[in-house]
């Protein structure tokens, strides 16, 4: 971990089918999926991606009792195909009764989550609750304790507000709303561990859909609990919006060492890939410095001096290569997420990024002799000319990989992986 970003809490360690999450423990990706659970088949394959993209952690809807009906035969299918994922299952105003009434459901789901503000109404409300904690501990199962402010706690959140209005210095209403998506969570939490849940089957969410009030919700938390924490921005919306939004609110989080597991919640384009959820998570979390999941690419932004293209397909086509090799690289070559490598465009930074980089390559600016030096682990190896470069250069980190981490290698803390 970087010297620049604060300790972790001392957060309760919590088992998730095996995925380890708070204490020390690298942060963890998690994801969701958007099939209709009943569709066994469509939800089997979408964890399956999922979990081949890197997601750590995968949640699916339980909202009926077909979908209920449908878990165990999802995970049996799952596991056939090698993919061991934990499970958790996404439970909103029924939870109690789709869970006791499909003992099948409640033993395959590696985790449950509840929503303390629609868990139950009135006076069926703490009953309800507990009903769901008892059959998490009937099945020594962990619970989330996911609260929304899309749904939070009406009576709690009034009763709040009412308490605000007699005060001599009132807070403002956002200030009171954030302190009601607080004790909804601790509160709750108590509760569970009144009923006999041990904090260290616990994983606390506050999901906002603003940056500045994630913000501040989980620095509250983290300063009044020690639960594990899942970190992420709710409805964070499309592409560039989304993703920014949920890195800025995120890395601040991070930053701070708080936040014990993530997930980028991105609406995807229609027909659009659900994994790009993953990947962003797993940059995240890379670009600062807490994990290693693929080798960096460091890549030249383009310029004036960059007119020709051939850069740019350059590192289009390594990350593509990166993705596509992954997943025999990691079995084959323990440690290769940790290479770094860099596809420069012009002799002005070119080399002297590439020395810092294992291995990189600076190809020709505009006018420049149309050569291409490699430099690997911080000396010129070769230099590349002619229409193969891309191909050479290639072949060249292939070769690089199979020599360096061939065998036995002591992975870095950040670079280790939970499963």
């Amino acid at each position: 971990m970087s010297a620049s970003i604060a300790q972790r809490r001392a957060a309760t360690s919590v088992d998730v089918g095996g995925v380890l999450i708070g204490g020390a423990h690298p942060v963890v990706v998690q994801s969701m999926t958007n099939t209709d659970t009943a569709d066994i088949a469509a939800t089997v394959s979408q964890v399956a991606q999922l979990a081949r993209s890197g997601s750590e952690l995968v949640r699916i809807t339980v909202d009926r009792d077909e979908a209920a009906k449908a878990v165990p035969h999802i995970v049996e299918k799952l596991r056939a195909q090698g993919v061991t994922v934990p499970i958790v299952g996404d439970f909103h105003y029924i939870g109690h009764k789709l869970l006791s009434e499909n003992p099948a459901a409640a033993q395959a789901l590696d985790k449950y989550r509840i929503n303390p503000g629609n868990v139950g109404f009135k006076a069926k409300k703490d009953r309800q609750f507990g009903d769901i904690i008892e059959l998490a501990l009937k099945y020594d199962k962990p619970v989330r304790i996911g609260v929304n402010w899309g749904s939070l706690d009406q009576e709690l959140l009034t009763h709040l507000m009412d308490e605000n209005a007699k005060a001599t210095a009132p807070l403002d209403a956002r200030q009171v709303m954030h302190e009601a998506i607080v004790q909804s969570a601790l509160l709750s939490a108590a509760r569970a561990e009144e009923i006999g849940l041990g904090a260290d089957r616990i994983v606390i969410s506050a999901k906002v859909s603003a940056v500045q009030d994630l913000i501040s919700v989980y620095s509250m938390l983290a300063r009044r609990c020690s639960y594990a924490l899942h970190l992420g921005l709710t409805e964070a919306g499309m592409g560039s919006k989304g993703i920014v939004a949920s890195t800025a609110a995120m890395a601040v989080l991070l930053q701070r060492g708080i936040g014990d597991t993530i997930r980028v919640s991105l609406t995807p384009e229609p027909g659009g890939d659900r994994t790009l959820e993953v990947k962003v998570a797993q940059e995240i979390l890379q670009t600062m410095g807490l994990r290693s999941f693929v080798p960096i690419v460091a890549a030249c932004p383009g310029c004036g001096r960059t007119t020709s293209t051939v850069f740019q397909e350059l590192a289009r086509d390594v990350e593509t290569m990166i993705r596509e090799r992954m997943p025999e690289w990691r079995r084959q070559y323990p440690g290769v997420e940790t290479l770094n490598l860099a596809v420069m465009g012009c002799i002005v930074n070119g080399p002297g990024e590439s020395k810092h980089a294992d291995i990189g390559i600076s190809l020709p600016g505009t006018g420049e002799q149309p050569v291409a030096p490699v430099f690997i682990d911080g000396k010129k190896a070769m230099t590349l000319r002619g229409p193969n470069i891309a191909a050479e250069f290639k072949q060249i980190v292939e070769d690089y990989i199979a020599r360096r981490f061939s065998g036995p290698v002591a992975k870095p803390e950040t670079a280790e992986l939970v499963r």
